[in-house]
């Protein structure tokens, strides 16, 4: 066999193996592949917005732009004088409604006075009545045999008329004496309610007077920091945005094609753009529940008839592993490349935190 036919037939079989392999490799299907990467993802935080629970004016802005802080040190200090002047107002309106309760408490023990005073009366007045029945009964029957006067009779009859109206008086004194017990426990039950009430509004203005000082909800960095002294803000304007560096992951958004053996728990392998040479671990910890364009504000409209079919990307979290080397280095919207190991079983995600 001479060399060019030996050259040919060697030169062919490439040719065919080559052609081969790249119609093997081009319907190949994505998700087959043991490591699944993507150049679109990024690391992220969930940021807080700081804003004021009152309006006034700022006195105070007690941090800087990019400056750390921890939860509950103050970022924010508002004028707090109409705030002591409502807490103040609402002070009295305790005291007063207290007074109002202890005084019908007073009544009430008074009252009690009243009723057994009374009660005493028409035991006095029953005593009397039945005295006067009895002169009554004794004259009426000596004017009858003549051994009596009719002038003594007839004055025997109008007092026993005068006891009679005497007891009905004292008795309906004691039923109204009794009545305005009732009365005075309904008026003690409106001021308890008033004195509650009072009480809700003073511990609301102390509420808002401790809100003229804004601390922070958490532990972060300060950014966006809008906050002047002077500023006048209104309660839900933003102030500043904390960025809690120390609780970082990264959202990649792989395309679906990618998804088909990708699992929460299994491995991850990131690379960022601004830190040549740094690699970091981390878990896949969620896998998104809709694409991107489901949440767009307009979606497309594939059935209109004009359709182009595009491969959709879903979002992927991935938590970082704690305690690496450089992850202090990391800002959020950092660009970063994941790989992920589909190949490996699903081990438990565990979130970052900045050594």
């Amino acid at each position: 066999m001479s060399q060019t036919l030996r050259f040919r037939i060697i030169t062919c079989t490439a040719v065919a193996l080559v052609i081969a392999g790249a119609f093997f490799l081009l319907n190949r299907s994505e998700s087959s592949a043991s490591r699944q990467s993507t150049d679109d993802a990024y690391v992220q935080a969930d940021f807080t917005v700081v804003a004021p629970q009152v309006a006034g004016v700022v006195t105070r802005v007690q941090v800087e732009d990019n400056q750390p802080v921890k939860a509950g040190d103050p970022l924010v200090s508002i004028d707090e004088r109409d705030l002591r002047v409502a807490l103040d107002a609402a002070k009295a309106q305790v005291a007063s409604a207290r007074a109002v309760t202890a005084s019908l408490h007073a009544q009430l023990e008074r009252q009690q006075s009243v009723i057994s005073q009374s009660r005493a009366a028409v035991v006095a007045d029953a005593a009397q009545l039945k005295l006067a029945e009895a002169d009554r009964q004794r004259f009426t029957n000596l004017a009858r045999d003549g051994s009596g006067t009719v002038q003594a009779k007839q004055q025997a009859e109008a007092q026993w008329e005068i006891q009679r109206a005497a007891h009905e008086r004292d008795s309906a004194a004691l039923r109204s004496a009794e009545q305005q017990v009732a009365i005075l426990r309904a008026d003690l039950e409106k001021a308890e309610a008033a004195s509650l009430a009072a009480q809700a509004q003073q511990a609301a203005a102390e509420l808002n007077l401790s809100y003229a000082s804004v601390k922070a909800p958490v532990s972060g960095v300060v950014a966006q920091r809008r906050a002047r002294v002077g500023n006048y803000v209104r309660p839900g304007d933003p102030l500043l945005t904390l960025v809690p560096l120390d609780a970082l992951y990264v959202e990649a958004n792989f395309r679906e094609t990618q998804l088909a053996r990708m699992q929460v728990g299994q491995p991850v392998t990131l690379t960022v753009d601004g830190l040549p040479g740094l690699r970091l671990d981390g878990v896949v910890e969620s896998l998104g529940p809709a694409s991107g364009v489901s949440f767009s504000t307009v979606p497309a409209h594939n059935a209109t008839g004009n359709f182009t079919k595009i491969v959709q990307r879903l979002p992927v979290r991935i938590a970082l592993r704690p305690g690496q080397d450089g992850l202090a280095r990391l800002r959020v919207g950092m660009s970063v490349t994941p790989q992920v190991d589909v190949d490996a079983a699903p081990k438990a995600a565990n979130r970052s935190a900045s050594p």
